[in-house]
């Protein structure tokens, strides 16, 4: 059964929701609900059943997702006991003494954001629990803080050599290639985009920016007043989706040492290449295929359970809490983290809902009309950014628009590489204006910022770099030049962000004038 444009209602809805009511949860299912119930011939009893018995459940089942679950349940565990042994203060005190204003806080922020570029969950939690307290002690708000860590964890993910995205949209351009009985290599293919994923460099562009001139624009520009005026961290009845409980847990101030966060820290990034080889099947395979075939998830599972069993161990070692209390750690860390379980399995069963009723397949065809080649790079950056926001999933609309986009190229004799770019690029612009995106989820968890705050202070900003991104990409399509595209997009995103400063400048506080 085809539904046509009455496939975007349930997410559409679920985003309204959120939007309106300010809390994820309930509009997520809701939108789950409605969209089981218009597949079960629109019984909403029916449809109440399975919206768990079809969705929910297998989604949380999926052997992806149940490694996503567990790995996010032992870095809510890393993090306590960082917090419990007292390294990540010792850490914040250390950064904090070469930190003397916010914009130094802030640019430290994008720094630590940009050297984790392996992996987007990773870099998302860490980057924010760890860079969190030296923020709020230089009064930035939560809010800015959500908006570096979100807007650096998947640009920098599709902008390095190798990361768990790498591995998975190789996978699918070396599908495709193969389909295509296009010879050569997915990883020099892959490769070749980096330099046209124009809105991954332009959304780094606009962090360096906002953290430079410090010129906030929109809800931001309130929050960081807020923040700075008030000393107020987020807006009143703010409901950040993390546990605070964990995040506070009692830990030694005087004798804190740094050891304690990065012995963890360098055993977990230290133990990811080998795991990537290793999965790989390397020496088996070449480094290349190694890479390519790696299980990131697992390998980055793997790595966080054995940091939890180093950190534990120090902390034993140093007397700072015996086995019980080891174990009762562990259970706090867990729990940390259940909002975060429970909006991410929602967040996965509305992208299982509309994959069902043909959403992304309805926005496909709209593109189906002849259009000028120079149009193609444009259209398919569009296409995925709407796959991307009403799904939520960078990964799937990945999955979708790849498939379509290089065959398209092929016909119209459009460059491979910009073709793929353009779908990677517009797959992180929805995913960064997307409220139900699960790095967008945790990247406010990880920030403990309420999850609709951010979405609506990162909105402006995220919109500005993907209106530059559209003309990097036109522009590009015309003169079939990449640095022509991307002067192009550089000079628009700064005109855009010159205007809404004027625009927004009386909601800046006295001193940022």
């Amino acid at each position: 059964m085809s539904f046509g444009a009455l496939s975007l209602l349930p997410p559409l809805l679920a985003i309204l929701l959120a939007l309106a009511t300010r809390n994820v949860i309930p509009a997520l299912f809701c939108g789950v609900w409605l969209g089981a119930t218009m597949l079960a011939g629109y019984n909403p009893a029916t449809g109440f059943y399975n919206s768990f018995s079809e969705f929910i459940v297998p989604s949380i089942g999926d052997e992806w997702n149940a490694t996503v679950l567990i790995y996010c349940g032992l870095f809510g565990v890393l993090i306590s006991i960082l917090q419990r042994t007292g390294g990540a203060h010792a850490i914040a005190r250390a950064i904090s003494r070469k930190v003397a204003s916010a914009r130094g806080a802030q640019g430290a922020t994008l720094g630590l954001g940009m050297l984790i570029f392996f992996e987007d969950y990773f870099n998302a939690l860490t980057v924010g629990s760890v860079m969190r307290p030296i923020t709020d002690r230089m009064k930035v708000s939560r809010e800015k803080l959500a908006y570096i860590v979100d807007s650096t964890s998947a640009p920098m993910c599709l902008l390095g050599p190798v990361s768990t995205w790498v591995v998975f949209v190789m996978g699918l351009i070396g599908t495709q290639m193969s389909s295509m009985g296009v010879s050569g290599s997915e990883y020099l293919l892959y490769l070749s985009t980096i330099p046209l994923n124009f809105y991954a460099w332009l959304a780094l562009g606009m962090i360096f920016f906002i953290v430079i001139t410090q010129w906030d624009f929109g809800p931001m520009a309130h929050a960081e007043r807020r923040a700075r005026d008030t000393g107020k961290l987020m807006e009143d009845g703010a409901k950040p989706p993390s546990d605070t409980e964990a995040m506070s847990l009692h830990a030694p101030t005087d004798t804190a040492k740094k050891r304690n966060m990065l012995v963890p820290i360098a055993v977990l990034l230290v133990m990811i290449p080998p795991l990537f080889l290793w999965t790989g099947d390397y020496p088996n395979n070449d480094l290349v295929t190694a890479v390519g075939n790696a299980d990131g998830g697992k390998s980055i599972l793997i790595a966080t359970m054995v940091a939890v069993i180093v950190g534990l161990s120090m902390g034993m070692a140093q007397r700072l809490f015996d086995f019980r209390e080891a174990m009762d750690i562990v259970v706090e860390g867990i729990k940390s983290m259940t909002l975060v379980y429970i909006i991410l399995a929602l967040a996965w069963s509305i992208g299982s809902v509309t994959s069902e009723l043909g959403t992304a397949d309805y926005l496909v065809t709209l593109t189906q009309a002849n259009i000028p080649v120079s149009l193609v790079p444009v259209l398919l950056f569009l296409i995925a950014a709407v796959v991307a926001f009403t799904t939520g999933t960078s990964y799937g609309t990945f999955a979708i628009m790849i498939p379509i986009a290089m065959p398209v190229a092929a016909a119209m004799d459009l460059p491979m590489a910009l073709a793929i770019a353009s779908v990677l690029s517009g797959g992180i612009f929805g995913d960064h204006c997307s409220p139900i995106s699960d790095t967008t989820i945790l990247s406010s968890a990880g920030s403990s910022c309420d999850h609709i705050d951010h979405v609506r202070t990162q909105l402006p900003y995220a919109i500005t770099a993907g209106v530059a991104g559209i003309v990097a990409f036109f522009i590009a399509g015309v003169t079939a030049t990449i640095w022509m595209g991307a002067l192009a997009g550089v000079a628009t995103m700064l005109i855009i962000a010159l205007i809404l400063r004027s625009v927004w400048r009386p909601t800046l506080a006295s001193g940022q004038a």
